[in-house]
């Protein structure tokens, strides 16, 4: 049971001590990149679904 609570306690000393944080503009940032690749690969996947549904439309009668 030492071994856990020993455990807890560096983990916890560790996540206030030395880790660092980042700020709420860098959050905001990485958010906007996050939302922006989503659409995009979004859209990509969107164009490619369109085309293959057409061209199985148009080759063999499907869908």
């Amino acid at each position: 049971m030492e071994k856990v609570k020993l455990y807890l306690k560096e983990s916890y000393q560790e996540l206030m001590e030395h880790v660092t944080w980042p700020t709420m503009a860098q959050l905001q940032e990485s958010t906007v990149v996050v939302l922006v690749t989503s659409a995009l690969l979004a859209l990509v996947i969107f164009i490619m679904d369109v085309v293959c549904s057409l061209t199985f439309k148009n080759i063999y009668g499907v869908f």
